[in-house]
């Protein structure tokens, strides 16, 4: 599939009755990407299962684009949210616990709905979502998880850092894009992985 640039709503909905409109298309949006994949989502789609006009999706949505755009935007900002509230919590850990701790807030990420994110993994490197937001979110979390590793005196966090984000993501999107929905076994092989780059024993070693 071609590369998608994805624009940003038309407008930002304001007053009570609009924002709950336009989570309502999201929501929307999102049961039709699960249950019936990406090909299925239309406009009309939308805006029909979530019980508004045609002409009101069009005032904040021009496109299926810029749905996906927003869902895909919504993921990053979550993800973001959950893997620094799992590196302040390593911070107080041992080493291999605070891996595990980690290693499990970037898997059970997507456990709130796998079909779902399978869907969304897809699109992400698809469309144009490097918003400010998601630039800053995705920046913390990246010197957190570095300075996470130079407190544990890893060499060279910023590489560490690199290639163990690198080794997840992989791992984590071609299992996806492949199907698979078994968050524990996608998990139960990264482990050993990233425990082995670390330089942690196996476990029960």
């Amino acid at each position: 599939m071609a590369r998608i640039v994805a624009l940003t709503p038309r407008k930002t909905p304001r007053q009570g009755r609009s924002r709950a409109s336009v989570e309502a298309m999201l929501t929307a949006a999102a049961q039709i990407l699960e249950v019936r994949g990406i090909a299925a989502l239309t406009t009309n789609g939308v805006a029909e299962r979530a019980g508004v006009s045609i002409g009101t999706l069009y005032q904040y949505f021009p496109n299926k684009e810029t749905i996906l755009a927003e869902l895909v935007r919504r993921q990053k900002m979550q993800f973001f949210e959950d893997m620094f509230g799992a590196v302040q919590a390593a911070k107080a850990m041992d080493l291999r616990r605070a891996t595990e701790t980690v290693l499990q807030a970037s898997i059970q990420h997507h456990a709130r709905a796998p079909e779902l994110s399978r869907e969304l993994e897809k699109l992400e490197d698809m469309l144009d979502v490097d918003e400010e937001d998601i630039c800053a979110g995705g920046g913390l979390v990246d010197r957190q998880i570095v300075e996470l590793l130079e407190s544990f005196g890893i060499a060279q966090p910023e590489t560490a850092a690199r290639d163990l984000s690198a080794l997840c993501r992989g791992m984590v999107h071609a299992a996806l894009a492949d199907g698979e929905c078994d968050l524990a076994a996608i998990e139960a092989r990264l482990r050993p992985a990233v425990f082995g780059y670390l330089g942690l024993a196996p476990e029960g070693a």
